[in-house]
């Protein structure tokens, strides 16, 4: 695996972009955002230190659904197809974390989703 440095400001993704890694931050702090249809950003969370972000680009392979910037200088080290295929093979509880991470941003989504159809009725979910 390997290291990057980003510097406060830095757009590490890009909504849209390809997904081909995911990134476990060493140090510093990113803010993740999602763009609306008028390009405007809301920011959606923080993540700092041992946190990942870009996981969900190796499971689907789909384009990436948020923006991610440096929120300080950042060391992130870069989680390749390559590297997650390999641990899947080799040692698949190795990837427990990050199927917990997935599962706690679904919850909070889900969680989301309930306040807003609570808020608003004709909000509905399949």
């Amino acid at each position: 695996m390997k290291t990057l440095f980003f510097k406060e400001g830095d757009e590490i993704i890009h909504e849209g972009m390809a997904s081909d890694c995911a990134y476990i931050i060493e140090s510093g702090s990113v803010e993740v955002s999602k763009s609306n249809p008028d390009g405007e950003r809301k920011a959606v969370g923080t993540l700092k230190e041992n946190d990942i972000f870009g996981e969900m680009g190796l499971i689907d392979g789909l384009p990436r659904s948020c923006n991610v910037v440096a929120l300080e200088d950042c060391t992130i080290t870069v989680l390749t197809q390559e590297a997650f295929d390999s641990l899947a093979e080799q040692n698949p509880q190795a990837l427990m974390p990050i199927l917990k991470v997935l599962a706690k941003r679904l919850r909070a989504t889900l969680s989301l989703v309930e306040a807003l159809e609570a808020k608003d009725p004709s909000i509905s979910t399949p």
